[in-house]
């Protein structure tokens, strides 16, 4: 599950997602360069190979440890796109193009928001989409909608199968969840009962709500930090936390968690502010840009890795989430004063991220409090098995089985 959201005003374009996906299931924050490719050149995709194209663009992509394609990502151009899963009345189909490869083939081959709604249109036509979306849970499948953004606007693409609809975004807040959005597309395709198990329209009612007073990449980060009418998350027996943007796994059918988030600000020259980790409340938003990789490590997979930058990171966050109210306030308060100071003078990515690692470790060390879990026993139950599957009962700086 996924949110989604533009502002498109006189001063130009902001864009951020949230990517949610299986709590374990690390995101990579990856730079690949422009390339030329030999004529007879082929790429190899998640599940299926397609042609490949003269020249791929630079891109910058947030994408699933185990996947080709990306959540989320911006190109040398200017070009942004986030990526939703949506429930259709429509049959899921054989391995083909996941939506996630889309995305990533729409940066790599597209100069601006309408091209690149065009290449994924007529790839979408001539492979179709299809395969399963998710590393431990083989069987999810879903078909895809898209935010795409340049410093012009936007453009909201949906499907169902092979069947798409789109709608240009010139002015004004636009967001899009985990169903359909788009009137006329909507009524003839959605499947209403997944869709409400998503909690996909209140989310988008608060993304639209919270950006429409955005005036910069700040406004943004708080729009994906939401967690509705209560200060931290909030868990439903049946879709943990999917009634706010930022989400929170521990529901007993449907148990996503928030595992990278990006916001772009394209008024200017393109600075993207990407977390390289899960849980925009717990995260720091650190700038990035296209043409400047920064080295973050090995790459992470599913199990706890401390050499990642992202399962670092979720020392911090699973700690936290065991007492919320009390733990977050200390820290978040440290964080904005920092995220406050880098979006009035960006440092160098690498600095940030460096920074930002000190502030996670830091906030660690000192963390001596009450070690009660506050969660509801069901959650609990939900992080524990989670824990243990990550391998995570060990090397945490904190003991997280207490």
């Amino acid at each position: 599950m996924c949110d989604t959201v533009v502002n498109v005003s006189l001063d130009g374009v902001l864009f951020a997602k949230n990517s949610d996906r299986d709590a374990n299931e690390s995101q990579v924050l990856e730079w690949s360069p422009a390339a030329l490719h030999d004529a007879s050149a082929s790429v190899r995709c998640t599940w299926i190979e397609i042609p490949q194209i003269s020249r791929t663009n630079a891109v910058l992509l947030s994408r699933p440890w185990w996947m080709w394609g990306a959540e989320m990502g911006a190109n040398e151009h200017g070009v942004v796109i986030g990526n939703e899963a949506v429930f259709t009345n429509q049959a899921e189909g054989e391995p083909a193009l996941l939506g996630m490869d889309l995305l990533r083939l729409a940066l790599e081959r597209a100069s601006d928001a309408r091209g690149a709604a065009q290449v994924i249109i007529e790839l979408l036509t001539h492979f179709g989409q299809g395969g399963s979306c998710s590393y431990e849970k083989p069987g999810f499948t879903y078909h895809n909608s898209f935010l795409i953004a340049d410093a012009c606007g936007a453009v909201v693409l949906e499907t169902a199968g092979d069947r798409w609809a789109t709608e240009e975004v010139k002015s004004g807040v636009r967001s899009i969840s985990n169903g359909l959005t788009i009137p006329s597309f909507a009524q003839q395709y959605s499947n209403r009962l997944r869709s409400t198990v998503a909690a996909c329209k209140v989310r988008r009612a608060r993304t639209e709500a919270a950006a429409s007073d955005a005036d910069g990449p700040a406004a943004m980060m708080a729009t994906l930090r939401d967690h509705g009418d209560v200060r931290g998350p909030r868990w439903s027996p049946i879709n943990g936390t999917l009634r706010a943007p930022c989400v929170h796994a521990g529901g007993l059918l449907v148990s996503s968690q928030t595992t990278a988030s990006l916001v772009s600000d394209l008024r200017s020259e393109p600075l993207h502010w990407a977390t390289a980790t899960s849980a925009p409340c717990t995260s720091i938003f650190k700038p990035v840009r296209v043409d400047e990789p920064v080295d973050l490590g090995p790459l992470p997979t599913n199990r706890y890795d401390p050499g990642s930058v992202w399962w670092q990171h979720e020392r911090l966050h699973r700690r936290m989430l065991k007492d919320y109210s009390r733990l977050a306030p200390d820290f978040q308060a440290q964080r904005d004063q920092l995220e406050a100071r880098w979006v009035a003078h960006p440092p160098s990515s690498v600095d940030a991220f460096s920074a930002g690692e000190r502030l996670d470790e830091e906030w660690l060390e000192h963390e001596h409090g009450d070690r009660r879990d506050r969660r509801p026993s069901f959650v609990r139950r939900t992080w524990r098995r989670l824990d243990a599957t990550a391998a995570m009962s060990n090397g945490y700086g904190v003991n997280l089985q207490r």
